[in-house]
Order: C-alpha cells, then structure tokens, then sequence
C-alpha cells in the first residue's frame, strides 16, 4: 500500500475510534441516568406502598367507628 492510502486508513480509524469513544461516554451518562430513574420509582413504589397502608388503617377504623355506630342505634332503638 501507498503511504497515503495508509495515512487514509489510519485517518477513518481514528475518526471511527472518536465516534465510538463518543458513544461509550453518551452510554454511560444514559445508564447513570437510568439508574436515577430506577431509584426515583423505588421511592415511588415505597410511597404508594405507604399510602395503601395508611388506606388499610383508616378503612379499619372507619369499620370499627361504623360498628359502634350500630351498637349505639340499637341501644336507643334508633335502628
């Protein structure tokens, strides 16, 4: 080969070495911010978890409120 089909060869390779260079930086910015969705949705889901037992806990005491409720409207003969 002529030396500047090799100086050709060796110019495209180390423009596609930059290009993949670029890509494996712009992967791991991608992946770092994937990672900071996965967290914010596992706080997500810890909230909704939470919330549904705070629901659990107060549909139990309206049930037990409801109960008394009853109780009382017996006992005066208002139900």
């Amino acid at each position: 080969m002529t030396d500047e089909a090799e100086n050709l060869i060796l110019e495209h390779l180390k423009r596609f070495q930059g290009g993949q260079e670029r890509i494996e930086r712009d992967l791991k910015e991608v992946n770092g911010r994937l990672s900071q969705v996965e967290i914010g949705m596992a706080a997500v889901r810890g909230d909704v978890a939470q919330l549904s037992g705070d629901v659990a806990r107060v549909q139990l005491a309206f049930d037990g409120m409801s109960e008394r409720i009853d109780r009382i409207e017996r006992r005066l003969e208002l139900a």
